[in-house]
């Protein structure tokens, strides 16, 4: 088993070589990434499925979902490449141009950030995913998986690192493979070698990273997600984006964790919603969703009394926390209180409350009669992302290729000197 170290040696000594690809080199060698997925899944898959097996004693069906592996999943992370080869390059970008008095003349360059280092926990697509993305950014990368996924994870560096092997960047596409603790936190103390580090799964996770990392970190979303139903709501247009934001994949940081209803229609909209979200479901032989309702709303509709911590928890599930509140004010009151600045949304056809909302929720995406399920790199048109990040400097939402680079001044004289 090859040392932490030694990979992260490799990746800094890489990390040039992939900075001076060309684009058309990087795009052939994405294609190449993506026809390996395809051409090697039965592999990948087979790693995978023993991960799988061997998780389902410790999580559960909603994380063994997110952990499994299909044919399908192999066909959409090979498209997820293809999509960032289609994408403008990043590099070389001449963001400001100007002269200065002295006869200097100045430019301002987009550039590959170096080395990116990633923890992460039980998402196979997350490695292909980071791996595309660092590799068309010109960047080198070392990504720690979570245990669970540790040999998915590893399969696919390996396919994606053996189709660009005529590249001889092989080094700078690094899975660790020691997966403890002592691994992850060598990662966070790796001055010198790494950039960045981004963190992408738990609370905890990222709280250990933000906390204990020597290294810049982009602190990534959990994502305690809102959607406020305001009196002016169209409820048919409400019912359809609540059922969206929660249940299409609930393991996923940007499904909705709280429901907030305006008084005015909670009697009309709460008894459609339970309906839609826990008898329908139940019909239909779907796992219904265990409403945890405030007092005001367990007044209307039966469901599981909620304690105050049900509004500050990523329950990545089938829950839902449900409060009624008088006003558009108190909805944005208790984001602001409550939300991890992720994806909040407001279902409503008053144009100025929509504005009002709009301004004063600070989040890293604000959405308007529309389910946040949307807050994803492919949506957003920006490719796979490496991650969401809340925070905002240097990046804020979905982070893309451009997240992935940073700048330089190039200085252009003819003997100034100061």
């Amino acid at each position: 088993m090859r040392k932490t170290i030694d990979i992260l040696r490799a990746a800094k000594a890489a990390a040039p070589t992939l900075a001076l690809l060309s684009e058309a080199e990087r795009n052939e060698g994405l294609r190449r990434m993506a026809a390996a997925l395809l051409s090697h899944a039965d592999e990948i898959l087979t790693a995978n499925a023993a991960e799988v097996e061997a998780a389902r004693t410790s999580l559960g069906e909603v994380m063994i979902d997110r952990l499994t592996l299909t044919e399908e999943r192999i066909r959409g992370m090979a498209e997820g490449i293809l999509q960032v080869a289609d994408l403008p390059d990043p590099l070389g970008i001449t963001l400001d141009e100007f002269d200065r008095p002295n006869g200097l003349h100045l430019q301002k360059v987009s550039v590959p950030l170096g080395v990116v280092g990633m923890i992460y926990e039980s998402r196979p697509n997350v490695t292909a995913d980071a791996i595309a993305l660092c590799f068309k950014s010109g960047n080198a990368c070392v990504l720690k998986a979570g245990k669970e996924a540790h040999a998915t994870a590893l399969a696919i560096a390996r396919v994606m690192r053996e189709a660009v092997a005529n590249l001889s960047v092989g080094d700078g596409i690094a899975v660790l493979e020691d997966n403890s603790r002592d691994a992850a936190r060598e990662l966070m103390e790796a001055v010198g070698y790494l950039d960045v580090l981004i963190p992408r799964g738990g609370a905890g996770l990222i709280r250990a990273c933000v906390e204990q990392a020597k290294i810049p970190c982009i602190e990534t979303g959990t994502g305690i997600c809102h959607i406020y139903v305001d009196r002016d709501a169209e409820l048919d247009r409400a019912l359809a984006i609540v059922e969206n934001a929660k249940t299409s994949r609930p393991s996923v940081c940007n499904a909705a964790e709280v429901c907030l209803v305006h008084r005015e229609v909670a009697a009309t909209f709460l008894p459609r919603l339970a309906k839609r979200l826990v008898a329908d479901r139940e019909a239909a032989g779907q796992i219904p969703v265990e409403l945890r309702l405030c007092p005001r709303a367990a007044a209307v509709i039966d469901g599981k009394d909620a304690t105050e911590t049900d509004f500050d928890t990523e329950f990545l599930a089938y829950i839902l926390a449900v409060r009624v509140v008088d006003d558009v004010a108190e909805a944005i009151s208790h984001i602001a209180a409550h939300s991890t600045h992720h994806s909040d949304a407001i279902v409503t056809e008053n144009a100025e409350t929509a504005e009002r909302f709009i301004r004063t929720v600070d989040s890293a995406a604000v959405y308007v009669n529309a389910s946040t399920r949307f807050t994803d790199g492919g949506e957003f048109g920006l490719g796979c992302e490496i991650g969401i990040s809340t925070q905002k400097l240097h990046a804020r939402g979905p982070m893309g290729l451009s997240a992935l680079t940073s700048y330089k001044y190039i200085v252009r004289g003819n003997g100034q000197v100061r």
